[in-house]
């Protein structure tokens, strides 16, 4: 999850992060103190200083010092590293966990097509997912809340798959996970997958599909159609 990212952080710092989160600091600046809050962590001052300062410095929180306090609000690496948090609890709680996601239909730069289409990768489609991709993805702009939200995919089990090599270049490894997509009409379509290099940030805003089908024909889709992706085991 996110916060794993930054060994700064651990539970203790996230559960500050989550009280200031329920006392408002996600809509805005809260204005709060050291002391006042050593007295809600049943810690000291000193305490209560440092993991603010830890969450400061992994960029989950900003803060501003003032005379009688500090103002201080989440900012959206924060709140990544929360909605992670609760994934991982709807997961323990729930047997349908799943991530839900927004965004319209965009033109890619064809390259989904060149690598969906590559040898090395075609197998594990065929072995890991069940069936061999249509040569291409369908590219979505992710709304920005849902840019938020797509850090809550690390707390699902994804499908591997592996880098390989060919006597030209070495190919990086991938994750896929379980996905249906839905137009603003309610028509749906089960059995699709988003992909994406593993470990990467790189184009959070943007979501690419693979699918048996030609996924713009079986919706009869265009640039600007709004989509829900439904991500995860339904």
């Amino acid at each position: 999850m996110s916060a794993a990212t930054t060994p700064a952080v651990g539970h203790d710092e996230l559960a500050v992060l989550k009280l200031l989160a329920l006392e408002g600091g996600l809509t805005g600046s809260l204005k709060i103190s050291c002391s006042g809050l050593a007295d809600r962590l049943d810690a000291s001052n000193q305490t209560a200083s440092r993991r603010l300062r830890r969450l400061e410095n992994a960029d989950f929180l900003e803060r501003d010092t003032v005379s009688d306090g500090q103002w201080v609000s989440i900012t959206e690496a924060g709140e990544r590293a929360l909605r992670a948090e609760y994934e991982d609890y709807r997961r323990i709680f729930e047997t349908d966990a799943e991530v839900e996601l927004e965004g319209t239909v965009t033109s890619g730069m064809g390259e989904g097509r060149h690598y969906i289409s590559l040898s090395g990768y075609k197998r594990q489609f065929e072995d890991r997912l069940g069936y061999e991709p249509f040569p291409g993805t369908l590219n979505v702009d992710l709304t920005t809340e849902s840019v938020r939200r797509r850090s809550a995919l690390e707390s699902l089990d994804p499908i591997p798959i592996d880098g390989w090599e060919d006597e030209e270049r070495t190919y990086g490894p991938a994750v896929c996970y379980p996905a249906t997509v839905e137009t603003a009409d309610g028509e749906r379509y089960e059995g699709a997958h988003t992909i994406a290099p593993e470990r990467t940030h790189h184009d959070e805003d943007q979501l690419e599909i693979i699918a048996p089908e030609k996924l713009r024909d079986e919706l009869d889709l265009t640039d600007g159609d709004h989509l829900t992706i439904y991500v995860g085991d339904h």
